[in-house]
């Protein structure tokens, strides 16, 4: 039988109050103009709110050490190819096309 660890309510609402902060943090992100920063603020605030998701609602963080090494190269490959689509996205104008 496979043993399950019951999480108590405290650290799920503890987290649902960081992603909350995460978010009033990404609206306000958005309202200043931080030049080439924002990308950088939005992204760095996006995979906070992510990995607090996958750690606590998907029990990565409860879970075996198979799991996360599992999870983790999963995240990997969507890295690889991203950019992968990125690097053809930027490289589409270097060719020139014949007959354009």
């Amino acid at each position: 039988m496979i043993s399950q660890r019951v999480v108590p309510v405290g650290v799920y609402v503890a987290v649902w109050a960081a992603l909350m902060c995460l978010l009033g943090g990404t609206i306000v992100a958005s309202l200043f103009d931080l030049g080439i920063l924002n990308p950088v603020v939005a992204l760095l605030i996006a995979a906070a709110k992510g990995l607090l998701i996958i750690f606590f609602f998907m029990h990565v963080k409860y879970a075996s050490r198979l799991v996360l090494v599992f999870a983790a190269a999963g995240f990997f490959w969507l890295g690889i190819l991203m950019v992968l689509s990125m690097s053809d996205y930027v490289s589409r104008g270097w060719m020139n096309v014949p007959g354009k």
